[in-house]
């Protein structure tokens, strides 16, 4: 089992119509399986990297922890979440959770004044490093620096540190500065403009297990702190990187909440942080946390 997040819509239709493009037939282990996957766009080829190994250890009889030597973890995660014309009040409906917020143009004294009134928001993501992003919505050096002091805890996630107004402001809190969307190989992390003390870490975005994993010894290596992320995963995906969350990061502001947090009004009773170790026996699968979810 595994899941494409291809967020092109088109895409999707052709690849359910035409098929993945690669005739995944035979008998393989798993490289060489990922051999014929180097075409694929990332996060095709995650989806069928991840499926594979699933069936790998399901064939064994293995589970992922028992093959790496791992004992999952309760999992930390946080909410991310719009904020929209709510404001902070939506935040204050999910009493007792941590917040992963994206800051946009419009925000104002007011509603930063009531993000740090709460003291729960562990990551702020600016999302400058995507290309897609409407540049009216970036946040300016005025809210950047209300942020980074109003929020003097929280993780700075892909900023624009190519702005002199933004470097300047960003200059003491280099430790807090973390990255996201760059990331999709070791050679991503060489090229960063300096070592980072954290990176967000989202399996589909490397594509294959081998880079994924070199990333995870690499971070070890050099001591990287991750945290892990999701790309709106709705079915299996959100359980595999739940998995890795609890045997890599386990105790970090993860953006892996049940998906019922996604919800536009989250119901009451969702399972709070950190979600129990729920892996199953074998393969490469994590049951989902609560029983209606």
């Amino acid at each position: 089992m595994g899941e494409e997040v291809g967020y092109d819509a088109e895409e999707q239709a052709r690849f359910q119509n035409d098929g993945p493009g690669v005739e995944p037939v035979g008998e393989h282990t798993i490289d060489s399986f990922s051999g014929l996957l180097g075409g694929l766009h990332e996060f095709r080829r995650w989806a069928f990297e991840s499926a594979a190994l699933d069936l790998a250890l399901r064939q064994a009889g293995l589970s992922l922890h028992g093959l790496l030597g791992r004992t999952p973890q309760p999992v930390g995660f946080v909410v991310s979440t719009a904020l929209g014309d709510e404001g902070a009040e939506r935040l204050r409906r999910l009493e007792g959770m941590r917040f992963k917020l994206d800051p946009v143009s419009d925000w104002d004294d007011q509603l930063v004044a009531a993000l740090a009134e709460l003291n729960s928001i562990d990551v702020v993501d600016f999302k400058e490093a995507y290309t897609w992003r409407e540049p009216e919505r970036a946040a300016p050096p005025a809210l950047y620096r209300l942020l980074v002091d109003a929020l003097p805890n929280a993780l700075i996630e892909d900023p624009d540190v190519g702005d002199q107004d933004k470097a300047a402001v960003l200059g003491p809190h280099r430790a807090r500065i973390t990255w996201d969307a760059v990331i999709h190989s070791v050679e991503d992390v060489d090229s960063l403009p300096f070592l980072p003390r954290f990176l967000n870490s989202k399996p589909s975005r490397f594509g294959s297990l081998r880079r994924l994993l070199e990333f995870y010894d690499v971070c070890a290596a050099r001591g990287i702190k991750l945290y892990g992320g999701g790309q709106f995963e709705l079915g299996p995906g959100r359980g595999q990187i739940q998995y890795l969350a609890s045997l890599f990061h386990p105790d970090r502001p993860n953006d892996v909440a049940p998906r019922a947090y996604n919800d536009p009004e989250p119901r009451p009773g969702l399972p709070p942080s950190p979600l129990e170790p729920s892996p199953e026996d074998v393969g490469f699968r994590w049951r989902e946390a609560g029983a209606t979810l």
